[in-house]
Protein backbone atom coordinates (compact mmCIF):
# COMPACT_ATOMS: atom_id res chain seq x y z
CA UNK A 1 0.00 0.00 0.00
CA UNK A 2 1.49 3.91 -1.17
CA UNK A 3 1.74 6.14 1.58
CA UNK A 4 3.58 8.59 0.06
CA UNK A 5 3.67 9.64 -4.10
CA UNK A 6 5.41 11.81 -6.01
CA UNK A 7 3.81 14.34 -8.66
CA UNK A 8 5.64 12.49 -11.13
CA UNK A 9 4.61 9.01 -10.63
CA UNK A 10 1.15 10.02 -9.31
CA UNK A 11 -1.95 9.46 -11.39
CA UNK A 12 -4.33 12.53 -11.75
CA UNK A 13 -7.29 10.13 -11.58
CA UNK A 14 -6.46 8.69 -8.65
CA UNK A 15 -8.40 11.57 -7.05
CA UNK A 16 -9.49 9.19 -3.87
CA UNK A 17 -5.58 8.96 -2.84
CA UNK A 18 -4.68 12.57 -3.38
CA UNK A 19 -7.60 14.38 -3.04
CA UNK A 20 -8.39 17.77 -5.00
CA UNK A 21 -5.25 19.89 -4.49
CA UNK A 22 -2.88 16.82 -4.77
CA UNK A 23 -4.54 15.55 -8.12
CA UNK A 24 -4.17 19.14 -9.88
CA UNK A 25 -0.72 18.88 -9.21
CA UNK A 26 -0.81 15.29 -10.37
CA UNK A 27 -1.90 16.35 -13.53
CA UNK A 28 0.04 20.04 -14.09
CA UNK A 29 3.35 17.87 -13.35
CA UNK A 30 2.40 15.15 -15.72
CA UNK A 31 1.41 18.16 -18.84
CA UNK A 32 5.22 19.34 -17.58
CA UNK A 33 3.89 22.25 -16.10
CA UNK A 34 6.02 24.46 -13.76
CA UNK A 35 5.09 23.03 -10.30
CA UNK A 36 7.42 23.05 -7.60
CA UNK A 37 8.52 19.49 -7.03
CA UNK A 38 6.58 17.30 -4.18
CA UNK A 39 4.90 14.77 -3.02
CA UNK A 40 1.28 13.79 -1.55
CA UNK A 41 1.24 12.12 1.37
CA UNK A 42 -2.08 9.46 0.25
CA UNK A 43 -5.70 9.14 1.67
CA UNK A 44 -4.52 5.31 2.08
CA UNK A 45 -2.01 6.93 5.37
CA UNK A 46 -4.87 9.02 6.71
CA UNK A 47 -7.19 5.87 6.85
CA UNK A 48 -4.99 3.97 8.64
CA UNK A 49 -4.14 6.49 11.20
CA UNK A 50 -7.47 6.40 12.10
CA UNK A 51 -8.46 2.94 12.20
CA UNK A 52 -5.16 2.03 13.18
CA UNK A 53 -5.47 3.85 16.28
CA UNK A 54 -9.50 2.93 16.94
CA UNK A 55 -9.81 6.94 16.06
CA UNK A 56 -12.50 6.33 13.21
CA UNK A 57 -15.68 5.16 15.43
CA UNK A 58 -15.00 7.61 18.03
CA UNK A 59 -14.57 10.74 15.84
CA UNK A 60 -17.38 9.96 13.93
CA UNK A 61 -19.72 9.01 16.69
CA UNK A 62 -18.93 12.67 18.31
CA UNK A 63 -18.88 14.68 15.32
CA UNK A 64 -22.34 12.60 13.97
CA UNK A 65 -23.95 13.70 17.26
CA UNK A 66 -23.14 17.19 17.20
CA UNK A 67 -26.24 20.10 17.08
CA UNK A 68 -24.59 22.66 14.49
CA UNK A 69 -26.74 25.48 15.76
CA UNK A 70 -24.94 25.25 19.05
CA UNK A 71 -21.81 26.96 18.49
CA UNK A 72 -20.51 26.21 22.16
CA UNK A 73 -21.35 22.52 21.69
CA UNK A 74 -19.49 22.52 18.19
CA UNK A 75 -16.49 24.19 19.15
CA UNK A 76 -16.36 21.92 22.34
CA UNK A 77 -16.16 18.66 20.40
CA UNK A 78 -14.08 20.30 17.29
CA UNK A 79 -11.25 20.94 19.89
CA UNK A 80 -12.36 17.17 21.22
CA UNK A 81 -11.41 15.75 17.91
CA UNK A 82 -8.51 17.96 17.18
CA UNK A 83 -6.94 16.61 19.87
CA UNK A 84 -7.07 13.60 19.28
CA UNK A 85 -5.75 13.77 15.79
CA UNK A 86 -2.82 15.64 17.80
CA UNK A 87 -1.76 12.96 20.23
CA UNK A 88 -2.49 9.77 18.90
CA UNK A 89 0.70 7.79 17.84
CA UNK A 90 1.38 7.43 13.57
CA UNK A 91 1.24 3.80 12.62
CA UNK A 92 4.99 3.24 12.29
CA UNK A 93 4.83 2.26 8.63
CA UNK A 94 3.10 5.91 7.80
CA UNK A 95 5.65 8.07 9.81
CA UNK A 96 8.44 6.01 7.58
CA UNK A 97 6.83 6.63 4.57
CA UNK A 98 6.69 10.34 5.36
CA UNK A 99 9.71 10.81 6.80
CA UNK A 100 12.01 8.67 3.96
CA UNK A 101 9.76 10.54 1.11
CA UNK A 102 10.84 14.15 2.90
CA UNK A 103 14.72 12.75 2.67
CA UNK A 104 14.48 12.10 -1.23
CA UNK A 105 12.82 15.57 -1.66
CA UNK A 106 15.50 16.91 0.01
CA UNK A 107 17.79 15.09 -2.51
CA UNK A 108 15.69 15.97 -5.62
CA UNK A 109 16.18 19.79 -4.16
CA UNK A 110 19.88 19.91 -4.39
CA UNK A 111 19.38 20.45 -0.29
CA UNK A 112 20.61 18.53 2.93
CA UNK A 113 17.97 17.53 5.19
CA UNK A 114 16.23 20.72 6.00
CA UNK A 115 14.60 21.58 3.39
CA UNK A 116 11.77 24.23 3.45
CA UNK A 117 8.30 22.96 2.71
CA UNK A 118 4.87 23.78 2.39
CA UNK A 119 2.72 21.56 3.88
CA UNK A 120 -1.24 22.07 2.19
CA UNK A 121 -4.37 20.24 2.98
CA UNK A 122 -6.07 18.13 -0.28
CA UNK A 123 -9.44 16.44 1.20
CA UNK A 124 -11.17 14.26 -1.30
CA UNK A 125 -14.16 17.17 -1.26
CA UNK A 126 -11.94 19.79 -2.31
CA UNK A 127 -11.52 21.51 -5.62
CA UNK A 128 -14.44 20.33 -6.83
CA UNK A 129 -17.12 22.74 -9.38
CA UNK A 130 -19.87 21.54 -7.03
CA UNK A 131 -18.34 21.62 -3.77
CA UNK A 132 -16.16 25.17 -2.82
CA UNK A 133 -14.25 23.63 -0.02
CA UNK A 134 -11.14 25.84 -0.76
CA UNK A 135 -9.97 27.18 2.89
CA UNK A 136 -11.56 24.92 4.72
CA UNK A 137 -8.54 23.19 5.95
CA UNK A 138 -5.10 24.76 6.71
CA UNK A 139 -1.88 25.28 4.85
CA UNK A 140 1.58 26.01 6.68
CA UNK A 141 4.51 27.36 5.34
CA UNK A 142 8.32 27.23 5.91
CA UNK A 143 8.32 24.01 7.39
CA UNK A 144 12.15 22.34 8.01
CA UNK A 145 13.02 18.78 9.05
CA UNK A 146 11.23 15.60 9.64
CA UNK A 147 9.54 16.49 12.71
CA UNK A 148 8.31 19.49 11.59
CA UNK A 149 6.78 17.59 8.76
CA UNK A 150 4.73 15.39 10.30
CA UNK A 151 4.03 17.54 13.08
CA UNK A 152 2.32 19.21 10.26
CA UNK A 153 0.80 16.37 8.96
CA UNK A 154 -1.06 16.02 12.31
CA UNK A 155 -2.23 19.36 12.04
CA UNK A 156 -3.64 19.37 8.54
CA UNK A 157 -5.62 16.13 9.28
CA UNK A 158 -6.92 17.43 11.98
CA UNK A 159 -7.72 20.71 10.41
CA UNK A 160 -10.72 18.46 8.73
CA UNK A 161 -12.47 18.86 11.81
CA UNK A 162 -12.56 22.47 12.71
CA UNK A 163 -15.70 24.15 13.69
CA UNK A 164 -16.22 25.60 9.89
CA UNK A 165 -15.15 22.78 8.25
CA UNK A 166 -17.06 20.51 10.04
CA UNK A 167 -20.19 22.67 9.92
CA UNK A 168 -19.44 23.07 6.37
CA UNK A 169 -19.83 19.46 5.72
CA UNK A 170 -23.00 18.74 7.34
CA UNK A 171 -24.63 22.08 5.60
CA UNK A 172 -23.80 20.56 2.29
CA UNK A 173 -24.98 17.03 3.57
CA UNK A 174 -21.30 15.32 3.32
CA UNK A 175 -21.09 12.55 5.53
CA UNK A 176 -18.27 12.22 7.81
CA UNK A 177 -16.92 8.68 6.19
CA UNK A 178 -16.76 9.83 2.61
CA UNK A 179 -14.05 12.28 3.51
CA UNK A 180 -10.36 11.77 3.66
CA UNK A 181 -7.49 13.68 3.65
CA UNK A 182 -4.00 13.65 1.86
CA UNK A 183 -1.75 16.10 2.60
CA UNK A 184 0.66 17.86 0.19
CA UNK A 185 4.51 18.38 0.75
CA UNK A 186 6.02 20.55 -1.65
CA UNK A 187 8.80 22.67 -1.92
CA UNK A 188 8.70 25.90 -0.83
CA UNK A 189 9.42 29.13 -3.09
CA UNK A 190 10.77 32.07 -2.13
CA UNK A 191 8.37 34.46 -3.68
CA UNK A 192 9.11 37.85 -4.92
CA UNK A 193 5.35 38.68 -6.10
CA UNK A 194 2.51 35.97 -5.40
CA UNK A 195 -1.18 36.11 -6.30
CA UNK A 196 -4.18 34.81 -8.07
CA UNK A 197 -5.16 34.26 -11.36
CA UNK A 198 -8.71 34.16 -12.84
CA UNK A 199 -9.10 32.62 -16.50
CA UNK A 200 -12.44 34.75 -16.74
CA UNK A 201 -13.74 38.22 -15.01
CA UNK A 202 -15.33 37.19 -12.18
CA UNK A 203 -17.66 40.55 -11.66
CA UNK A 204 -19.37 39.41 -14.79
CA UNK A 205 -18.54 35.94 -16.04
CA UNK A 206 -16.53 37.44 -18.78
CA UNK A 207 -14.36 34.44 -20.43
CA UNK A 208 -12.53 36.88 -22.93
CA UNK A 209 -10.75 38.49 -19.54
CA UNK A 210 -7.96 37.25 -17.32
CA UNK A 211 -8.34 39.15 -14.13
CA UNK A 212 -4.87 38.84 -11.92
CA UNK A 213 -4.27 40.07 -8.46
CA UNK A 214 -0.63 40.22 -7.22
CA UNK A 215 1.10 41.16 -4.18
CA UNK A 216 4.81 41.64 -2.52
CA UNK A 217 6.04 38.42 -1.32
CA UNK A 218 4.12 35.00 -0.81
CA UNK A 219 0.28 34.81 -1.49
CA UNK A 220 -1.37 34.47 1.57
CA UNK A 221 -1.02 38.21 2.15
CA UNK A 222 -3.67 38.18 -0.83
CA UNK A 223 -5.30 35.10 -0.34
CA UNK A 224 -6.27 36.14 3.22
CA UNK A 225 -7.32 39.49 2.43
CA UNK A 226 -4.27 41.37 4.61
CA UNK A 227 -3.41 43.98 1.41
CA UNK A 228 -5.10 44.97 -1.09
CA UNK A 229 -3.62 43.75 -4.39
CA UNK A 230 -3.00 45.16 -7.48
CA UNK A 231 -5.16 44.31 -9.98
CA UNK A 232 -4.80 43.65 -13.50
CA UNK A 233 -7.75 43.25 -16.43
CA UNK A 234 -6.34 41.61 -19.48
CA UNK A 235 -7.80 40.59 -22.80
CA UNK A 236 -6.94 37.23 -23.46
CA UNK A 237 -6.44 37.07 -26.91
CA UNK A 238 -4.68 40.40 -27.61
CA UNK A 239 -2.29 39.66 -24.12
CA UNK A 240 -3.22 43.90 -23.45
CA UNK A 241 -4.11 45.12 -20.20
CA UNK A 242 -6.99 46.74 -20.69
CA UNK A 243 -6.70 48.34 -16.92
CA UNK A 244 -4.89 48.18 -13.91
CA UNK A 245 -5.08 49.72 -10.18
CA UNK A 246 -1.66 49.56 -8.25
CA UNK A 247 -2.56 49.50 -4.78
CA UNK A 248 -0.22 50.62 -1.21
CA UNK A 249 0.33 47.05 -0.74
CA UNK A 250 1.71 47.77 2.92
CA UNK A 251 2.99 44.12 4.38
CA UNK A 252 4.49 41.42 2.76
CA UNK A 253 4.98 37.47 3.97
CA UNK A 254 8.11 36.45 3.78
CA UNK A 255 10.67 33.67 4.85
CA UNK A 256 12.61 34.21 8.51
CA UNK A 257 15.36 31.63 7.21
CA UNK A 258 17.60 31.75 10.80
CA UNK A 259 14.00 31.42 12.90
CA UNK A 260 12.40 28.64 10.26
CA UNK A 261 8.91 30.59 9.93
CA UNK A 262 7.49 32.87 7.75
CA UNK A 263 6.89 36.52 8.80
CA UNK A 264 4.94 39.70 8.70
CA UNK A 265 7.30 42.55 7.54
CA UNK A 266 6.08 46.08 6.68
CA UNK A 267 7.24 47.52 3.77
CA UNK A 268 8.30 51.54 4.34
CA UNK A 269 9.94 51.99 1.32
CA UNK A 270 8.45 53.15 -2.64
CA UNK A 271 8.24 49.44 -3.62
CA UNK A 272 4.99 49.77 -1.52
CA UNK A 273 2.62 51.74 -4.07
CA UNK A 274 4.91 50.37 -7.14
CA UNK A 275 3.20 47.36 -9.33
CA UNK A 276 4.35 43.89 -8.12
CA UNK A 277 4.41 42.66 -11.53
CA UNK A 278 6.28 44.32 -14.84
CA UNK A 279 4.24 44.57 -17.92
CA UNK A 280 5.99 41.15 -19.45
CA UNK A 281 5.40 39.27 -15.98
CA UNK A 282 2.02 40.37 -16.08
CA UNK A 283 2.23 38.48 -19.67
CA UNK A 284 3.78 36.01 -18.56
CA UNK A 285 1.33 34.77 -15.84
CA UNK A 286 -1.40 35.57 -19.04
CA UNK A 287 0.17 32.93 -21.18
CA UNK A 288 0.54 30.22 -18.38
CA UNK A 289 -2.90 31.14 -17.19
CA UNK A 290 -4.29 30.14 -20.99
CA UNK A 291 -2.22 26.83 -21.11
CA UNK A 292 -3.68 26.03 -17.96
CA UNK A 293 -7.35 26.99 -19.00
CA UNK A 294 -6.77 24.55 -22.01
CA UNK A 295 -5.20 21.75 -20.09
CA UNK A 296 -8.39 21.68 -17.82
CA UNK A 297 -10.69 22.62 -20.45
CA UNK A 298 -12.55 24.88 -17.99
CA UNK A 299 -11.91 28.39 -16.52
CA UNK A 300 -9.73 28.38 -13.49
CA UNK A 301 -8.71 29.83 -10.19
CA UNK A 302 -5.07 29.93 -10.22
CA UNK A 303 -2.46 30.64 -7.46
CA UNK A 304 1.28 31.72 -8.57
CA UNK A 305 4.28 32.89 -7.62
CA UNK A 306 7.55 34.73 -9.05
CA UNK A 307 10.62 32.77 -7.54
CA UNK A 308 13.04 35.06 -6.28
CA UNK A 309 15.63 32.66 -6.37
CA UNK A 310 14.90 31.77 -10.31
CA UNK A 311 16.45 34.04 -13.27
CA UNK A 312 14.34 35.63 -15.31
CA UNK A 313 12.13 33.68 -17.21
CA UNK A 314 12.35 30.71 -15.93
CA UNK A 315 10.80 32.11 -12.71
CA UNK A 316 7.24 31.72 -12.94
CA UNK A 317 5.61 28.67 -10.41
CA UNK A 318 2.77 27.31 -10.11
CA UNK A 319 1.24 26.48 -6.65
CA UNK A 320 -2.59 25.51 -7.40
CA UNK A 321 -5.15 25.29 -9.68
CA UNK A 322 -9.12 24.59 -9.47
CA UNK A 323 -12.33 25.00 -11.12
CA UNK A 324 -13.72 28.42 -10.85
CA UNK A 325 -17.15 27.80 -8.96
CA UNK A 326 -19.08 30.60 -9.03
CA UNK A 327 -19.40 31.84 -13.09
CA UNK A 328 -19.21 28.07 -14.67
CA UNK A 329 -22.15 26.99 -13.18
CA UNK A 330 -24.53 29.07 -14.43
CA UNK A 331 -25.74 28.40 -17.83
CA UNK A 332 -24.67 30.44 -20.77
CA UNK A 333 -27.56 32.89 -22.43
CA UNK A 334 -28.48 31.61 -26.13
CA UNK A 335 -26.89 33.34 -28.76
CA UNK A 336 -29.59 35.64 -30.93
CA UNK A 337 -28.03 34.77 -33.65
CA UNK A 338 -24.94 33.03 -35.76
CA UNK A 339 -21.43 35.31 -35.70
CA UNK A 340 -20.37 35.65 -39.16
CA UNK A 341 -17.12 37.09 -40.67
CA UNK A 342 -14.68 38.56 -38.46
CA UNK A 343 -17.22 39.08 -35.42
CA UNK A 344 -17.51 35.15 -35.63
CA UNK A 345 -13.98 34.86 -36.10
CA UNK A 346 -13.10 36.84 -33.23
CA UNK A 347 -16.04 35.77 -31.11
CA UNK A 348 -14.06 31.83 -31.19
CA UNK A 349 -11.11 33.10 -30.31
CA UNK A 350 -12.03 34.96 -27.69
CA UNK A 351 -14.43 31.69 -26.45
CA UNK A 352 -12.83 28.68 -27.44
CA UNK A 353 -14.32 26.67 -24.98
CA UNK A 354 -17.70 27.78 -25.45
CA UNK A 355 -17.14 27.08 -29.56
CA UNK A 356 -16.32 23.26 -28.68
CA UNK A 357 -19.84 22.74 -27.34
Amino acid sequence: MKYTLFFKEALPEEYYLLGGKGASLASMSAADLPVPVGFCITTHAYADFLHGSALAEAIYQKVNGIDCANVAELDQVSEEVRGLLLVSPLPSEVEHSIKASYHQLCALAGATNDLPVAVRSSATAEDLPDASFAGQQDTYLWVVGEEEVIEHVRRCWASLYTSRAINYRRNQQIREDEVLMSVVIQKMVNARTAGVAMTLNPTNGDRSKIVIDASWGLGEAVVSGEVTPDNFLVDKVMMEVLASNIQNKHIEHVPDKINRRVLTREILDDRATQPSLSEEEVKIVCRMAKIIEKHYRCPQDIEWAIDADLPAGQNFTLLQSRPETVWSQKKAPAASSVKTGMEGILNTLMNPLASKK
